[in-house]
Protein backbone atom coordinates (compact mmCIF):
# COMPACT_ATOMS: atom_id res chain seq x y z
CA UNK A 1 0.00 0.00 0.00
CA UNK A 2 1.41 3.42 -1.00
CA UNK A 3 2.26 5.94 1.70
CA UNK A 4 0.79 9.41 1.11
CA UNK A 5 3.56 12.00 1.48
CA UNK A 6 2.42 15.64 1.61
CA UNK A 7 5.16 18.02 0.48
CA UNK A 8 4.72 21.67 1.44
CA UNK A 9 5.64 23.80 -1.57
CA UNK A 10 5.94 20.90 -4.03
CA UNK A 11 7.00 22.03 -7.51
CA UNK A 12 7.49 20.19 -10.79
CA UNK A 13 11.28 19.92 -10.65
CA UNK A 14 11.34 18.52 -7.12
CA UNK A 15 8.49 16.16 -7.94
CA UNK A 16 10.65 14.72 -10.72
CA UNK A 17 13.51 14.29 -8.22
CA UNK A 18 11.19 12.62 -5.69
CA UNK A 19 9.81 10.25 -8.32
CA UNK A 20 13.36 9.09 -9.08
CA UNK A 21 13.99 8.03 -5.47
CA UNK A 22 14.49 4.33 -4.70
CA UNK A 23 11.18 2.74 -3.79
CA UNK A 24 9.35 5.80 -5.18
CA UNK A 25 6.65 3.40 -6.34
CA UNK A 26 5.66 2.85 -2.71
CA UNK A 27 5.06 6.59 -2.18
CA UNK A 28 2.39 8.95 -3.46
CA UNK A 29 3.48 12.58 -3.37
CA UNK A 30 0.91 15.33 -2.89
CA UNK A 31 1.50 19.08 -3.01
CA UNK A 32 0.39 21.12 0.02
CA UNK A 33 0.45 24.90 -0.61
CA UNK A 34 2.27 26.19 -3.68
CA UNK A 35 5.74 27.78 -3.73
CA UNK A 36 4.05 31.03 -4.80
CA UNK A 37 1.75 30.99 -1.76
CA UNK A 38 4.74 30.43 0.50
CA UNK A 39 7.28 32.83 -0.94
CA UNK A 40 5.66 35.70 -2.83
CA UNK A 41 3.99 38.85 -1.53
CA UNK A 42 2.72 39.24 2.02
CA UNK A 43 2.90 36.13 4.21
CA UNK A 44 -0.22 35.38 6.25
CA UNK A 45 0.96 32.47 8.39
CA UNK A 46 -2.42 31.87 10.03
CA UNK A 47 -4.14 31.74 6.63
CA UNK A 48 -1.50 29.34 5.26
CA UNK A 49 -1.94 27.08 8.28
CA UNK A 50 -5.73 27.03 7.91
CA UNK A 51 -5.50 26.32 4.17
CA UNK A 52 -3.10 23.43 4.76
CA UNK A 53 -5.31 21.96 7.49
CA UNK A 54 -8.38 22.23 5.27
CA UNK A 55 -6.61 20.36 2.45
CA UNK A 56 -5.39 17.64 4.82
CA UNK A 57 -8.79 17.24 6.48
CA UNK A 58 -10.46 16.95 3.07
CA UNK A 59 -8.01 14.27 1.88
CA UNK A 60 -9.65 10.89 1.34
CA UNK A 61 -6.99 8.63 2.79
CA UNK A 62 -4.31 8.34 5.43
CA UNK A 63 -1.69 11.06 5.73
CA UNK A 64 1.63 9.23 6.01
CA UNK A 65 4.01 12.18 6.33
CA UNK A 66 4.22 15.97 6.02
CA UNK A 67 7.61 17.27 4.86
CA UNK A 68 9.27 20.22 3.15
CA UNK A 69 12.61 21.39 1.80
CA UNK A 70 11.67 25.12 1.95
CA UNK A 71 12.69 27.81 4.43
CA UNK A 72 10.16 29.83 6.47
CA UNK A 73 7.18 29.65 6.51
CA UNK A 74 7.25 26.01 5.33
CA UNK A 75 9.90 24.92 7.85
CA UNK A 76 7.68 26.17 10.70
CA UNK A 77 4.45 24.78 9.22
CA UNK A 78 5.84 21.21 9.19
CA UNK A 79 6.20 20.69 12.97
CA UNK A 80 2.88 22.44 13.71
CA UNK A 81 0.96 20.29 11.22
CA UNK A 82 2.78 17.08 12.18
CA UNK A 83 1.92 17.67 15.85
CA UNK A 84 -1.76 18.13 14.96
CA UNK A 85 -1.90 14.97 12.85
CA UNK A 86 0.26 12.79 15.13
CA UNK A 87 3.14 12.42 12.67
CA UNK A 88 6.91 12.22 13.34
CA UNK A 89 8.70 15.56 13.18
CA UNK A 90 11.16 17.92 14.79
CA UNK A 91 9.74 20.27 17.44
CA UNK A 92 8.69 23.80 16.52
CA UNK A 93 10.94 25.21 19.26
CA UNK A 94 14.02 23.51 17.80
CA UNK A 95 13.18 24.85 14.32
CA UNK A 96 12.82 28.39 15.67
CA UNK A 97 16.14 28.11 17.53
CA UNK A 98 17.70 27.56 14.10
CA UNK A 99 15.62 30.06 12.11
CA UNK A 100 15.89 33.03 14.49
CA UNK A 101 19.48 34.11 13.82
CA UNK A 102 19.98 35.80 17.21
CA UNK A 103 18.41 32.95 19.21
CA UNK A 104 20.50 30.51 17.21
CA UNK A 105 23.70 32.41 18.05
CA UNK A 106 22.84 32.42 21.75
CA UNK A 107 22.34 28.64 21.69
CA UNK A 108 25.50 28.06 19.68
CA UNK A 109 27.57 30.16 22.10
CA UNK A 110 26.69 27.75 24.92
CA UNK A 111 28.61 24.88 23.33
CA UNK A 112 31.08 26.22 20.72
CA UNK A 113 33.64 29.02 20.35
CA UNK A 114 33.70 28.98 16.54
CA UNK A 115 31.56 32.12 16.21
CA UNK A 116 31.92 35.77 15.14
CA UNK A 117 31.15 38.68 17.48
CA UNK A 118 27.43 39.46 17.14
CA UNK A 119 24.62 41.60 18.55
CA UNK A 120 21.22 43.11 17.81
CA UNK A 121 20.83 46.52 16.17
CA UNK A 122 18.02 48.63 17.64
CA UNK A 123 15.92 49.52 14.58
CA UNK A 124 13.64 51.69 16.76
CA UNK A 125 16.50 53.98 17.70
CA UNK A 126 16.50 57.30 15.83
CA UNK A 127 20.13 56.74 14.85
CA UNK A 128 21.02 53.04 15.24
CA UNK A 129 24.62 52.18 16.07
CA UNK A 130 26.61 48.92 15.87
CA UNK A 131 26.31 46.66 18.93
CA UNK A 132 29.10 46.82 21.48
CA UNK A 133 32.01 44.57 20.57
CA UNK A 134 31.07 44.18 16.89
CA UNK A 135 33.66 45.79 14.62
CA UNK A 136 33.75 46.69 10.91
CA UNK A 137 33.58 45.04 8.47
CA UNK A 138 30.30 43.47 9.53
CA UNK A 139 27.23 41.85 8.02
CA UNK A 140 23.76 43.20 8.78
CA UNK A 141 20.74 40.98 8.23
CA UNK A 142 17.21 40.45 9.58
CA UNK A 143 16.95 37.77 12.28
CA UNK A 144 14.73 36.00 9.74
CA UNK A 145 14.75 36.42 5.95
CA UNK A 146 14.68 34.45 2.69
CA UNK A 147 18.01 33.36 1.19
CA UNK A 148 20.34 36.41 1.31
CA UNK A 149 17.50 38.93 1.01
CA UNK A 150 18.27 42.16 2.93
CA UNK A 151 21.76 41.00 3.87
CA UNK A 152 24.35 43.77 3.56
CA UNK A 153 28.08 44.01 4.23
CA UNK A 154 29.10 47.29 5.89
CA UNK A 155 32.70 48.49 5.86
CA UNK A 156 32.05 51.78 7.67
CA UNK A 157 29.42 53.89 9.43
CA UNK A 158 27.93 55.27 6.20
CA UNK A 159 27.38 51.80 4.77
CA UNK A 160 26.02 50.71 8.15
CA UNK A 161 23.43 53.52 8.08
CA UNK A 162 22.42 52.72 4.47
CA UNK A 163 22.02 49.02 5.27
CA UNK A 164 19.98 49.68 8.41
CA UNK A 165 17.64 51.94 6.42
CA UNK A 166 17.05 49.20 3.81
CA UNK A 167 16.48 46.55 6.46
CA UNK A 168 14.17 48.78 8.49
CA UNK A 169 12.02 49.36 5.38
CA UNK A 170 11.76 45.69 4.40
CA UNK A 171 12.12 43.61 7.57
CA UNK A 172 8.40 43.41 8.30
CA UNK A 173 7.41 41.29 5.29
CA UNK A 174 8.95 38.17 6.82
CA UNK A 175 9.55 39.44 10.35
CA UNK A 176 5.92 40.08 11.26
CA UNK A 177 4.57 36.61 10.34
CA UNK A 178 7.70 35.11 11.89
CA UNK A 179 6.84 36.99 15.09
CA UNK A 180 3.43 35.31 15.08
CA UNK A 181 5.08 31.89 14.98
CA UNK A 182 7.46 32.82 17.79
CA UNK A 183 4.41 33.44 19.99
CA UNK A 184 3.52 29.73 19.69
CA UNK A 185 6.42 28.70 21.95
CA UNK A 186 7.82 29.85 25.29
CA UNK A 187 10.57 32.33 24.50
CA UNK A 188 13.61 33.32 26.56
CA UNK A 189 13.27 36.96 27.72
CA UNK A 190 16.01 38.20 25.38
CA UNK A 191 14.24 36.71 22.33
CA UNK A 192 10.80 37.91 23.41
CA UNK A 193 12.28 41.39 23.71
CA UNK A 194 13.70 41.57 20.16
CA UNK A 195 10.85 39.67 18.43
CA UNK A 196 10.86 38.46 14.83
CA UNK A 197 11.48 41.75 12.98
CA UNK A 198 14.90 42.60 14.40
CA UNK A 199 18.32 43.16 12.82
CA UNK A 200 21.45 41.17 13.64
CA UNK A 201 25.00 42.49 13.19
CA UNK A 202 27.93 40.09 12.95
CA UNK A 203 31.61 40.67 12.32
CA UNK A 204 32.55 39.43 8.87
CA UNK A 205 34.06 35.96 8.81
CA UNK A 206 37.04 35.06 6.63
CA UNK A 207 38.16 32.00 4.73
CA UNK A 208 36.39 29.82 2.21
CA UNK A 209 32.74 28.89 2.55
CA UNK A 210 31.53 25.35 2.96
CA UNK A 211 28.45 23.54 4.18
CA UNK A 212 27.45 20.20 5.59
CA UNK A 213 24.18 18.35 5.28
CA UNK A 214 22.91 15.94 7.89
CA UNK A 215 20.01 14.71 9.95
CA UNK A 216 19.16 13.71 13.49
CA UNK A 217 17.31 10.47 14.16
CA UNK A 218 16.41 9.49 17.73
CA UNK A 219 19.05 11.87 19.06
CA UNK A 220 21.91 10.65 16.85
CA UNK A 221 23.45 13.38 14.65
CA UNK A 222 24.54 12.05 11.23
CA UNK A 223 26.43 14.16 8.65
CA UNK A 224 26.15 12.61 5.19
CA UNK A 225 27.78 15.24 2.98
CA UNK A 226 30.12 18.25 2.85
CA UNK A 227 30.00 20.84 0.07
CA UNK A 228 32.05 23.84 -1.05
CA UNK A 229 30.43 27.24 -1.61
CA UNK A 230 32.44 29.27 -4.11
CA UNK A 231 31.79 32.97 -4.81
CA UNK A 232 32.26 35.08 -7.90
CA UNK A 233 35.70 36.73 -7.68
CA UNK A 234 35.54 39.89 -5.58
CA UNK A 235 31.88 39.31 -4.70
CA UNK A 236 29.80 37.82 -1.88
CA UNK A 237 27.42 36.25 -4.44
CA UNK A 238 27.62 32.48 -4.94
CA UNK A 239 29.08 31.18 -8.20
CA UNK A 240 28.54 27.53 -7.33
CA UNK A 241 27.93 24.93 -4.63
CA UNK A 242 29.90 21.76 -5.33
CA UNK A 243 29.75 18.26 -3.89
CA UNK A 244 31.77 16.63 -2.47
CA UNK A 245 33.93 19.24 -0.72
CA UNK A 246 37.49 19.54 -1.97
CA UNK A 247 38.74 21.01 1.34
CA UNK A 248 40.24 17.87 2.83
CA UNK A 249 39.59 15.78 5.92
CA UNK A 250 40.40 18.17 8.78
CA UNK A 251 37.92 20.99 8.04
CA UNK A 252 35.19 18.44 7.33
CA UNK A 253 35.92 16.63 10.60
CA UNK A 254 35.70 19.91 12.54
CA UNK A 255 32.42 20.85 10.83
CA UNK A 256 30.99 17.48 11.84
CA UNK A 257 32.04 17.98 15.47
CA UNK A 258 30.54 21.48 15.63
CA UNK A 259 27.30 20.23 14.07
CA UNK A 260 26.96 17.45 16.62
CA UNK A 261 27.45 19.76 19.61
CA UNK A 262 25.14 22.49 18.31
CA UNK A 263 22.26 20.32 17.10
CA UNK A 264 22.21 18.43 20.41
CA UNK A 265 22.21 21.73 22.32
CA UNK A 266 19.26 22.97 20.26
CA UNK A 267 17.33 19.76 20.88
CA UNK A 268 16.96 19.11 17.17
CA UNK A 269 15.66 15.63 16.34
CA UNK A 270 13.92 13.62 13.60
CA UNK A 271 14.66 16.01 10.73
CA UNK A 272 17.28 17.06 8.19
CA UNK A 273 19.50 20.14 8.48
CA UNK A 274 22.21 22.04 6.64
CA UNK A 275 24.87 24.24 8.27
CA UNK A 276 27.04 26.84 6.54
CA UNK A 277 30.63 27.55 7.63
CA UNK A 278 33.71 29.59 6.88
CA UNK A 279 36.87 27.46 6.84
CA UNK A 280 40.62 28.05 6.86
CA UNK A 281 41.97 25.27 4.62
CA UNK A 282 45.50 25.55 6.03
CA UNK A 283 44.73 25.42 9.77
CA UNK A 284 41.50 23.44 9.45
CA UNK A 285 39.73 25.96 11.70
CA UNK A 286 36.02 26.52 11.04
CA UNK A 287 33.47 29.17 12.05
CA UNK A 288 29.72 28.57 11.98
CA UNK A 289 27.79 30.97 9.75
CA UNK A 290 24.18 29.77 9.77
CA UNK A 291 21.96 26.75 10.55
CA UNK A 292 19.07 25.84 8.25
CA UNK A 293 16.41 23.53 9.74
CA UNK A 294 16.00 21.62 6.47
CA UNK A 295 18.17 19.96 3.88
CA UNK A 296 18.86 21.91 0.68
CA UNK A 297 16.71 21.24 -2.36
CA UNK A 298 19.44 23.02 -4.34
CA UNK A 299 21.75 20.09 -3.63
CA UNK A 300 19.34 17.30 -4.58
CA UNK A 301 20.69 16.76 -8.09
CA UNK A 302 24.27 16.98 -6.81
CA UNK A 303 23.79 14.06 -4.46
CA UNK A 304 21.96 12.22 -7.22
CA UNK A 305 24.85 12.73 -9.67
CA UNK A 306 27.55 11.66 -7.18
CA UNK A 307 25.86 9.29 -4.70
CA UNK A 308 23.17 7.87 -6.94
CA UNK A 309 20.24 9.11 -4.83
CA UNK A 310 18.98 12.60 -3.93
CA UNK A 311 19.06 13.92 -0.35
CA UNK A 312 15.24 14.13 -0.52
CA UNK A 313 15.23 10.43 0.36
CA UNK A 314 16.32 11.19 3.93
CA UNK A 315 13.56 13.79 4.35
CA UNK A 316 10.94 11.28 3.22
CA UNK A 317 12.20 8.47 5.46
CA UNK A 318 12.33 10.70 8.53
CA UNK A 319 8.86 12.00 7.73
CA UNK A 320 7.63 8.41 7.85
CA UNK A 321 9.44 7.83 11.15
CA UNK A 322 12.02 5.54 9.54
CA UNK A 323 15.77 5.34 10.14
CA UNK A 324 17.40 6.64 6.92
CA UNK A 325 20.17 4.07 7.37
CA UNK A 326 23.18 3.85 5.09
CA UNK A 327 23.15 5.86 1.86
CA UNK A 328 24.41 4.64 -1.51
CA UNK A 329 27.82 6.15 -2.24
CA UNK A 330 28.24 5.64 -5.96
CA UNK A 331 26.62 7.62 -8.72
CA UNK A 332 27.70 8.23 -12.30
CA UNK A 333 30.03 11.16 -11.55
CA UNK A 334 32.77 12.08 -9.08
CA UNK A 335 31.84 15.75 -8.57
CA UNK A 336 28.83 17.95 -9.29
CA UNK A 337 27.85 21.58 -8.75
CA UNK A 338 24.90 23.91 -8.85
CA UNK A 339 26.12 26.99 -10.73
CA UNK A 340 24.47 30.42 -10.51
CA UNK A 341 24.69 32.38 -13.75
CA UNK A 342 24.25 36.00 -12.63
CA UNK A 343 24.08 39.55 -13.92
CA UNK A 344 25.35 42.30 -11.66
CA UNK A 345 23.39 45.13 -13.28
CA UNK A 346 19.65 45.68 -13.55
CA UNK A 347 17.81 45.56 -16.87
CA UNK A 348 14.74 44.29 -18.67
CA UNK A 349 15.06 40.80 -20.18
CA UNK A 350 14.50 40.85 -23.95
CA UNK A 351 15.69 37.32 -24.74
CA UNK A 352 16.23 34.07 -22.85
CA UNK A 353 17.44 30.72 -24.19
CA UNK A 354 14.68 28.85 -26.01
CA UNK A 355 13.52 25.36 -24.94
CA UNK A 356 15.18 24.03 -28.10
CA UNK A 357 18.51 25.68 -27.21
CA UNK A 358 18.33 24.32 -23.66
CA UNK A 359 17.50 20.80 -24.89
CA UNK A 360 20.40 20.93 -27.36
CA UNK A 361 22.84 21.90 -24.59
CA UNK A 362 21.63 19.15 -22.26
CA UNK A 363 21.82 16.56 -25.06
CA UNK A 364 25.28 17.65 -26.27
CA UNK A 365 26.90 18.01 -22.82
CA UNK A 366 26.27 15.01 -20.55
CA UNK A 367 25.61 15.53 -16.84
CA UNK A 368 23.88 18.89 -17.24
CA UNK A 369 20.49 20.35 -16.30
CA UNK A 370 19.47 23.94 -16.99
CA UNK A 371 16.83 26.09 -15.25
CA UNK A 372 16.15 29.59 -16.59
CA UNK A 373 15.01 32.09 -13.93
CA UNK A 374 13.63 35.28 -15.57
CA UNK A 375 11.06 35.59 -18.35
CA UNK A 376 11.15 37.88 -21.36
CA UNK A 377 9.82 41.30 -20.39
CA UNK A 378 10.74 40.93 -16.73
CA UNK A 379 12.88 43.51 -14.94
CA UNK A 380 15.64 41.77 -13.01
CA UNK A 381 15.12 43.89 -9.89
CA UNK A 382 11.54 42.58 -9.72
CA UNK A 383 12.72 38.97 -9.33
CA UNK A 384 11.91 37.52 -5.88
CA UNK A 385 14.46 36.07 -3.46
CA UNK A 386 17.62 37.66 -4.89
CA UNK A 387 20.68 38.62 -2.89
CA UNK A 388 21.46 42.29 -2.39
CA UNK A 389 24.13 42.52 -5.09
CA UNK A 390 23.15 40.47 -8.16
CA UNK A 391 20.35 38.86 -10.18
CA UNK A 392 20.11 35.16 -11.06
CA UNK A 393 19.68 34.35 -14.75
CA UNK A 394 19.96 30.56 -14.61
CA UNK A 395 20.77 27.61 -12.41
CA UNK A 396 23.01 25.06 -14.10
CA UNK A 397 23.55 21.64 -12.57
CA UNK A 398 26.79 20.26 -13.99
CA UNK A 399 28.58 17.01 -13.15
CA UNK A 400 31.96 15.65 -14.15
CA UNK A 401 34.69 13.17 -13.30
CA UNK A 402 37.07 15.96 -12.25
CA UNK A 403 36.62 19.55 -11.11
CA UNK A 404 38.38 20.84 -14.26
CA UNK A 405 36.08 18.83 -16.51
CA UNK A 406 33.04 20.18 -14.66
CA UNK A 407 34.25 23.79 -15.04
CA UNK A 408 34.80 23.28 -18.79
CA UNK A 409 31.28 21.88 -19.16
CA UNK A 410 29.83 24.88 -17.33
CA UNK A 411 31.65 27.34 -19.56
CA UNK A 412 30.43 25.49 -22.66
CA UNK A 413 26.85 25.65 -21.36
CA UNK A 414 27.06 29.43 -20.72
CA UNK A 415 28.45 30.03 -24.21
CA UNK A 416 25.46 28.22 -25.72
CA UNK A 417 22.76 29.94 -23.63
CA UNK A 418 22.12 33.47 -24.98
CA UNK A 419 20.46 36.21 -22.91
CA UNK A 420 19.73 39.76 -24.03
CA UNK A 421 18.72 42.84 -22.02
CA UNK A 422 17.42 46.35 -22.43
CA UNK A 423 19.47 48.58 -20.16
CA UNK A 424 16.67 51.13 -19.76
Amino acid sequence: MSANIFVIGLDEENLRVLNRLPWAGTYRFHGLLSPEELQHGEIDFEALLKTAQHELDAFDGDVGAIVSYWDFPAASLVPILCARYGLPSVSLEAVLKCEHKFWSRLEQRKVIDELPAFGVVDLDDEKPVPPDGVEFPMWLKPVKSFSSELAFKAENEREFADAVAEIRAGVGRVGEPFGYVLQQVELPPEIAEVGGAACLAEEALHGVQAAIEGYVYHGEVVVYGALDSINYTGSSSFLRHQYPSQLGEEPVRRMREVAERVMKQIGYDNATFSIEFFCDPESGQVALLEINPRHSQSHAELFEFVDGVANHEIMVRLGLGQDPGRRPTKGKYEIAAKWYLRRFEDGVVTRVPTPEEIAAVQERIDGTQVEIIPEVGQRLSDLPEQDSYSFELAHLFVAGHTEDEMVQKYEACVAALPFEFDEG
